[in-house]
């Protein structure tokens, strides 16, 4: 059995995804003739404070989230997005099952197949050895019904929430900036807040245009339209 931390990587997002953005977004104006060396990013902050929004759909990104199947469960009602996920159909676990650790279970992550790491959970307060010990058990009940003729189709009808799992993420700048509002705010899942975090604050370095508003308190008028994001 081995314990995991989630994790993601960002597999693409465009080097020109800005001027891109732009050089689609000025057919509507007609307006090329002003496109400059620097002229994508001020556009762009442009149509997004207008709520031109479908103008940035033009550039997308993809993420490859390792993360538990919850976590997934919540991801993917995110329609306008294309997934790849990792199959309890056709993957096989009887070598050895991977489980992602809560952000409320203090256990370290490594390979528990050592009887070291199997001693040493012992000594962690009683409620996150409850957690353990399930996950243990999923694993060798998994792995029994394997052994005893059952698919991994059949035999993933035991295994947690918490099992590890990858999905590849596709979705355009607009969408992406209504997934990062939304699974970072504090009514999100912690375990969708623990990654979707650290993933806000990386893009917003790449591409803070698109993304920095996200996060701060937004100031309307009086016929609701956005003035301006509070620092």
């Amino acid at each position: 059995m081995i314990l995991v931390k989630p994790s993601f990587r960002i597999e693409y997002i465009p080097v020109d995804g800005l001027k891109f953005i732009e050089q689609a977004g000025r057919t509507c104006y007609k307006s090329e003739d002003k496109i400059t060396e620097d002229s994508a990013g001020k556009f762009v902050n442009m149509v997004i404070r207008k709520g031109h929004d479908s103008v940035i759909e033009h550039a997308n990104m993809t993420v490859r989230f390792i993360c538990d199947r919850g976590v997934t469960h919540e991801l993917v009602r995110h329609r306008l997005c294309a997934f790849s996920q990792e199959s309890t159909r056709y993957c096989n676990y009887s070598g050895g099952v991977k489980f992602v650790i809560p952000p409320w279970v203090d256990i370290e992550p490594g390979n528990y197949y050592s009887s070291l790491n199997l001693s040493n959970s012992f000594r962690t307060p009683s409620v996150y050895g409850d957690w353990f010990w399930m996950m243990f058990c999923a694993e060798r009940s998994y792995q029994n019904l394997v052994k005893g003729g059952w698919t991994p189709q059949q035999a993933r009808s035991v295994l947690p929430n918490s099992l590890k799992t990858e999905i590849v993420v596709t979705a355009n700048f607009r969408e992406w900036r209504h997934i990062l509002r939304v699974r970072t705010s504090e009514a999100a899942h912690p375990q969708m807040r623990e990654i979707m975090i650290p993933l806000l604050q990386r893009v917003k370095m790449i591409v803070p245009v698109i993304f920095d508003d996200i996060g701060k308190p937004v100031i309307f008028d009086d016929i609701g339209k956005v003035v301006e994001n509070e620092s």
